[in-house]
């Protein structure tokens, strides 16, 4: 009997995961499930946005690892400024981006 009981649960699991599962294991109905390929300007600015998240990421880590000395005075007056200069560079590049978009939504709005 206890063997019977066993086999009947497992079964009654086995049919539950699948029924929960269904409906992430079919492929998608139709395009509007699918998402669509970013053009090549939004690849660029996406990339330009991972570079800036990436340097200010790693200028946070090195303040950090700086004040909690595991970082010398020298090691991080040598490591900050080309990461500055990488977090410089890629904010300006964003900020270069947006600007035209700007000047078009205040001239919208003014016209």
């Amino acid at each position: 009997m206890e063997i019977a009981a066993l086999v009947l649960g497992a079964l009654l699991t086995v049919l539950c995961v699948a029924y929960v599962a269904r409906p992430l294991l079919r492929p998608a109905r139709s395009r509007e499930d699918a998402l669509a390929t970013p053009s090549p300007d939004a690849q660029a600015r996406l990339r330009r946005l991972e570079e800036r998240d990436r340097a200010l990421a790693a200028l946070k880590e090195l303040e950090f690892d700086h004040r909690t000395g595991k970082i010398s005075d020298e090691d991080y007056a040598a490591l900050v400024g080309p990461l500055r200069r990488e977090a410089g560079e890629a904010l300006r590049a964003l900020e270069h981006e947006e600007r035209p978009e700007r000047e078009r939504e205040e001239a919208d709005v003014s016209g």
